[in-house]
């Protein structure tokens, strides 16, 4: 067996292999040849080479947010680990196990002109779950902030990071292990309320409308049971997010379909007593505005760790998991209501509307997203980019076979394409990426690895621009608009498909795109089919839409 000579890389190695952190994605460089070299020449570890810090960051961040481990991202010094933050935020809020390993100058190399260094010591601090700075020597304490980091990692749902100062040489090894590193066995589990339910079960059970909100959430992850409980009871509207994962011919998956056409009276008529919500992130503006002007009664949040006030009317945060919740707290009383029932005539009034509109619209955003969702592989994964394409996505029903993730932690478009190759490699399934023009040319290098299974493929949605700002307040057809909000651009994915080895298909009408989606997929490797879509007429189709719902 081959090991760095460094004994801190040999004891970062073996805390690693101890604690189970086995999927290790490395950045090229030099500082962090010692962690390189340990990892690569041990086989209980399966490593991963993306030069791209960011594009790494992301893809381990995708490995993780499918297999709930923590998988590590090792990078050199200086501005390598700055390109880790995005996805180091993103991790942080959708909470989701990382751990970065970065390797260091030593300290006394620090501010005093030396090359390729930076103050790495807290660089995330407002987004880390824990940092262990370490020592250069080996040492019982370094040892023990090591294995808490990988232990918070999985245990509080979110990234942290270890900084490691190695003094050259870089590259010497040895044969034998010079360490014996001491392995924490603190655990940190989950801290889970027992309190008396009984209160808010009596809250519950007399009050009239009661709207349940599901944000980002595991699919799979609430018994049937319950679905079938919140969908039967007349007091009780669900409302679900295509990210949520959760699925009921009775829920209200459509949230902006739903709201947008409501007057004042609506609202206040739809206005809940109790709001009971579990999840991540919230992609509708419009369920969050309407929250936020028509509060409830009472707010209650479920979640292991986190309550946001989303919505400013916070009253409770139930400390435990979801399903556990749920099971213990719904009981047998229904509750005399027609809040369900209103809730169901007005879904059956939007969807006549929503697809007479369909019928008659020309080719456009809108029916690309029409016609692509019906089109995925049912028990495929479908992982969406953030702007336009989510939103759009919320807008028509999916299979309920297919789970949906989308990085809405932090909502940015820097690292969808990423996240999706590293969900495909360590999920096996089917994996569609579904993409705007923007978004997918921002993270082009996520392409430029050697792990792009077969079962990864992009659909690729080309407006000619960030075609979201046209339907924000403030569009104007202006230069200053076009070139600093819209980015318009001529260009297409055609070469970065060819150069990456990718089969590539195109559309730019029904007729093609029904061609199109069959080639892409029958075909056997990784492939893109780029939908050209007009770019001046998508907003005003989009906009239109919420004025024909009534």
């Amino acid at each position: 067996m081959i090991y760095p000579k460094i004994p801190l890389a040999q004891s970062i190695l073996e805390i690693c292999k101890a604690k189970g952190l086995t999927d290790i994605v490395i950045s090229p460089g030099s500082r962090n040849a010692p962690l390189t070299i340990g990892f690569a020449n041990n086989s209980d570890f399966k490593c991963y080479s993306i030069a791209d810090e960011r594009c790494a960051a992301f893809f381990a961040l995708g490995m993780a947010q499918q297999t709930k481990k923590p998988v590590a991202v090792v990078c050199t010094s200086g501005s390598a680990l700055l390109n880790y933050y995005p996805a180091i935020a993103e991790a942080f809020y959708s909470q989701i196990p990382l751990v970065v390993i970065s390797a260091d100058r030593p300290l006394s190399k620090i501010d005093i002109g030396d090359g390729q260094t930076i103050r790495q010591e807290n660089v995330y601090a407002n987004h880390i779950i824990y940092t262990a700075n370490l020592t250069e020597e080996a040492s019982q304490e370094n040892d023990l902030k090591i294995a808490d980091a990988i232990t918070l990692a999985l245990a509080k749902k979110g990234p942290v990071h270890i900084n490691a100062p190695f003094e050259e040489p870089l590259y010497e090894t040895v044969s034998e292990l010079e360490v014996s590193p001491v392995i924490s066995e603190t655990t940190f589990e989950d801290v889970s309320s027992d309190e008396d339910l009984g209160p808010f079960i009596s809250q519950w059970n007399t009050a009239k409308k009661k709207l349940v909100l599901v944000g980002v959430n595991d699919p799979d992850s609430i018994d049937e049971a319950v679905i079938n409980h919140l969908a039967q009871d007349p007091s009780v509207v669900v409302m679900t997010e295509t990210t949520s994962n959760l699925h009921h011919p009775n829920f209200i998956n459509n949230i902006d379909t739903i709201i947008t056409p409501f007057t004042d009276e609506d609202f206040k008529d739809f206005q809940p007593e109790i709001l009971l919500t579990f999840g991540g992130m919230v992609v509708s503006k419009r369920i969050k505005a309407f929250l936020r002007k028509y509060r409830p009664k009472a707010h209650w949040h479920v979640d292991t760790l986190r309550a946001y006030d989303t919505f400013g009317a916070l009253t409770k945060h139930f400390i435990t998991q979801p399903n556990d919740f749920l099971n213990r707290f719904l009981s047998e009383t229904i509750v005399v209501s027609d809040y369900n029932a209103k809730a169901q005539g007005l879904k059956a009034i939007r969807k006549e509307k929503h697809d007479l509109y369909l019928s008659k619209i020309p080719f456009s955003d809108f029916t690309v997203f029409d016609k692509v969702i019906p089109s995925l592989p049912k028990n495929s994964q479908l992982q969406i980019s953030n702007s336009s394409a989510i939103r759009y996505a919320q807008l028509i029903d999916i299979d309920p076979s297919i789970a949906v993730f989308c990085n809405r932690g932090t909502s940015g478009i820097d690292g969808s394409t990423s996240t999706a190759v590293g969900a495909a490699l360590a999920s096996g399934q089917e994996t569609i990426l579904i993409t705007g023009d923007i978004g997918f040319l921002y993270d082009s290098n996520a392409l430029w690895n050697n792990y792009i299974p077969k079962n990864f493929k992009i659909i690729l949605l080309n407006n000619g621009g960030g075609g979201i700002f046209r339907i924000l307040p403030g569009h104007q057809e202006t230069p200053v608009f076009n070139t600093y909000f819209e980015t318009s651009h001529c260009l297409t994915g055609e070469h970065l498909a060819k150069m990456y080895f990718f089969d590539y298909f195109s559309a730019s009408n029904e007729t093609t795109l029904e061609k199109g989606l069959k080639e892409f997929y029958d075909s056997k490797k990784p492939s893109i089919l780029e939908i050209f879509t007009p770019t001046l007429e998508n907003d005003k189709i989009l906009l239109q839409y919420f004025k024909e719902l009534v």
